[in-house]
């Protein structure tokens, strides 16, 4: 097994989208659209950005986009930001499903920053506080929690 595949390790059953219909799919974001997902991420009020040089991807409803993410390359892994879902489709595994599509051929340990409310959505996919942070996660960490609570997490692969 490659990546991050590994349906225990994600607590959901695969089969998620196919409950949605045929109109819901997942892709990687052309970079020429990248500015439809900070558009998403303002329609919603949403602090959140698009990180140029990273990889963006969606959940689209439709061709709407009701969900997205972003990966960056860092030192031993990627760094996952931006991870957010529409309010209408919260609850129903997206955010999984849609972190699961996105990582499963990257390689390395994958790193979040988020608020500690969050912790019990990323433990359900697998992502504990034991991992060690790349030093240029750790500085972000630091300077985060200057101005709001904040909690690092980890996903080491399945090999």
């Amino acid at each position: 097994m490659q990546g991050h595949e590994s349906a225990r390790l994600w607590g959901y059953n695969g089969r998620l989208l196919l409950a949605w219909g045929s109109n819901m799919h997942i892709e990687l974001l052309a970079e020429p659209l990248w500015p439809l997902l900070n558009k998403f991420y303002r329609r919603h009020n949403s602090s959140m950005k698009a990180l140029k040089g990273g990889q963006l991807w969606v959940a689209r409803n439709d061709g709407e986009i009701v969900a997205g993410l972003c990966l960056t390359t860092v030192v031993g892994g990627q760094w996952l930001t931006g991870v957010f879902v529409d309010p209408m489709y919260r609850g129903q595994g997206l955010a999984a499903q849609l972190v699961l599509q996105a990582t499963t051929s990257t390689g390395g340990t994958l790193w979040l920053l988020c608020h500690p409310d969050l912790e019990g959505l990323y433990q359900r996919m697998g992502f504990t506080q034991d991992s060690v942070l790349p030093q240029s996660l750790n500085e972000r960490l630091v300077r985060y929690k200057r101005n709001k609570p904040m909690i690092a997490m980890g996903l080491e692969p399945r090999l």
